[in-house]
């Protein structure tokens, strides 16, 4: 499932970096609205990605009392405006549980 190289295959789950944390601070009103809670806590932990028509994140993200949310995340390649959409979210989630891919 994950781990293997290629156009739309997912890599491996890492650290979440930067450009990751970014993306999910943009895109976290828009998870909010999806499990129709407000985060006090909004931690980005880790992520695996792909490159489709565009690239897609899967991300973990601590949202407090060990509870974090899975989202499914889209963005559109520059030439599309590099727009970004969550297309899906998992929630609750504990801090231990791996994430898994949904939705797709």
């Amino acid at each position: 499932m994950f781990g293997v190289c290629g156009v739309g295959r997912w890599n491996t789950v890492k650290p979440v970096t930067p450009e990751v944390e970014k993306i999910c601070c943009e895109v976290k009103s828009d998870i909010e609205k999806m499990v129709g809670a407000n985060f006090e806590a909004y931690i980005p932990l880790s992520f695996a990605s792909r490159i489709v028509s565009g690239k897609d994140y899967l991300v973990k993200v601590y949202v407090g009392v060990d509870k974090c949310v899975h989202a499914m995340i889209s963005q559109a390649f520059s030439c599309n405006g590099r727009e970004l959409t969550v297309t899906g979210v998992q929630y609750p989630k504990t801090a231990s549980e791996p994430l898994n891919l949904f939705g797709h």
